[in-house]
């Protein structure tokens, strides 16, 4: 069957048609609809096994989980965003060393140019840091038989593995052929060797040396599997290797008479016999080409003599930071521009705001006007819609680092002396990492005024179910927040003087106190109406 499907979707379609278990994620833009779209799959569904495919409550839980399932010897999908795999870091180091039971793919959705994000990251390190098999799919069709060819891989060489795509590959839409065969999910069993998944350091040692010797067997699939393809050019002086989408922009200015050898990569770790070929071939000259960072321009550096130049990011052919294009690496083949386009001369960039009617927006409004009532006030950011209260009109942040980040610096500066020191956190992200940082401000008995904007849903990635919905209260009190300094209101103009009373209370009480400003985001409101009325 032939289906249009974003990147995503060809990822999330493979690991149903390769018997998936278990999608285990935490929302974050270019990932998200992957889980989603199993989602509205399962809601179809009317027969056969179930795919559990509930949001966690952040990148950790989710990592920890799927290795769970694997370990019951089913096949788990774990979704992300690049920065998320920071946070699932611990987990996902140790799963290499632990080693699999059934099939676990590691889905990393890069960000470069940052579109929806607050770094660029190759997640490609990570691959390596953990020396685990990588994928990095060109086009739609290539994620859709990866997803299931890494399932099996993973399960054949009992180890996880990295699936990576970047937000033109997540988020652009090609015709896939899918399989027409029923899925079946693994049977459960469980591992042979109990110890594997016991990482005292006398077990952890044995693993390593497993992990290290299966090296060789993650570089002979590499150069073996089919999905890195070596082609001779009639003047292999000039030779390319092109990863993963970047693949894709080669072959929109590739032209025949170049005569140009081809490295085709979107496996990793680097097939080393393939990169050797190119070289016995007689290049010269390689040109790299590869979204994100110079990962294999940096690594190829060892691997070929010294005599051959290597061209990339690194020497300027192409841009050292953000997204690729089919321009720019047209220049990177000395190709002469395309002329521009008056429609390019006629957008206009719209920077992102708050949605008219907006919680967040009489929120901001409130927390401004008191905040000018003191000297030197200090507001930390955190992740989300209200992200955006940096901006115009309310210019209401001075911090915004990452997720959770917040609160445990609005305690740091309010230890250095800082006082108001206010940290601003939604709902999501409160669950997500915020509720240990709160914890450290309890025990310190830290200065510091927490408000949660709930607007009951994770709004900035599309209204997914928010975890500590209709328990924010309970979780501040079980962390040791004293109940008369749990405070909460309704962010609408007519409570405003409320919202501000209740904001300078907080702020001259000497202690750790919650504001917590409460009204359901006016998109997923429109969309429960709209269901109640069906």
């Amino acid at each position: 069957m032939k289906h249009l499907l974003l990147g995503d979707e060809a990822i999330a379609q493979g690991a149903i048609d390769a018997g998936l278990s278990g999608v285990y994620a935490y929302p974050g833009t270019p990932s998200t609809e992957i889980t989603e779209f199993i989602q509205l799959h399962e809601a179809k569904r009317k027969e056969g096994d179930a795919i559990f495919c509930r949001w966690a409550t952040n990148e950790k839980t989710a990592m920890e989980a799927a290795l769970g399932m694997s370990y019951m010897g089913k096949r788990a999908l774990v979704c992300m965003k690049h920065v998320g795999m920071n946070v699932c870091a611990d987990a996902f180091m140790n799963s290499a060393i632990t080693g699999v039971n059934g099939g676990l793919i590691v889905l990393a959705a890069d960000d470069p140019s940052m579109h929806s994000s607050q770094n660029e990251q190759d997640s490609r390190f990570y691959g390596k840091f953990a020396m685990i098999p990588t994928f990095e799919p060109s086009n739609q069709q290539e994620a859709y038989q990866m997803t299931q060819d890494a399932f099996a891989l993973s399960e054949r060489l009992h180890t996880p593995v990295l699936m990576r795509v970047t937000t033109r590959m997540a988020h652009s839409r090609a015709v896939v052929e899918t399989s027409d065969a029923a899925p079946k999910q693994n049977a459960m069993s469980l591992p042979e060797n109990v110890q594997h998944f016991i990482l005292l350091p006398a077990f952890a040692k044995r693993n390593y040396a497993e992990l290290v010797a299966a090296q060789a067997d993650f570089t002979k699939d590499a150069e073996t599997a089919g999905h890195n393809v070596y082609t001779r050019g009639s003047n292999p002086k000039q030779a390319i290797i092109a990863c993963g989408i970047g693949y894709n922009y080669l072959m929109e200015n590739y032209q025949q008479e170049m005569g140009r050898s081809i490295l085709k990569i979107t496996q990793y770790p680097l097939p080393i016999a393939l990169i050797n070929q190119m070289v016995k071939d007689g290049a010269e000259e390689i040109l790299v080409i590869e979204e994100g960072q110079p990962v294999v321009e940096e690594l190829i550096r060892g691997l070929v003599p010294s005599t051959i130049a290597i061209k990339g990011r690194l020497n300027g052919a192409l841009p050292r930071m953000g997204e690729l294009s089919p321009d720019c690496v047209r220049l990177a083949l000395g190709l002469e521009a395309l002329p521009t386009r008056e429609a390019d001369n006629l957008i206009v960039s719209r920077p992102p705001a708050l949605c008219q009617g907006c919680g967040h927006r009489d929120m901001y409004a409130a927390l401004n006007e008191v905040a000018r009532e003191y000297k030197s006030p200090r507001i930390f950011g955190d992740i989300g819609c209200y992200t955006l209260g940096a901006l115009s009109p309310f210019h209401a942040l001075h911090a915004t680092v990452e997720m959770g980040a917040s609160i445990t610096m609005a305690k740091g500066a309010a230890d250095a002396g800082q006082h108001p020191a206010i940290a601003v956190i939604g709902d999501s992200t409160f669950t997500h990492s915020g509720m240990t940082g709160l914890l450290d401000c309890v025990n310190s008995h830290a200065n510091v005024v927490v408000v949660i904007s709930d607007n009951l849903t994770t709004g900035m990635t599309g209204g997914q179910d928010s975890a500590g919905t209709g328990r924010l209260e309970q979780i501040c009190y079980g962390l040791g927040v004293e109940k008369e300094h749990v405070r909460v209101v309704v962010p609408l103009p007519k409570n405003m003087e409320e919202i501000k009373q209740a904001l300078r209370e907080e702020i001259d009480y000497n202690g750790t106190s919650v504001v917590i400003t409460r009204r359901e985001c006016l998109q997923t409101l429109k969309r429960h109406l709209k269901e109640q009325k069906k």
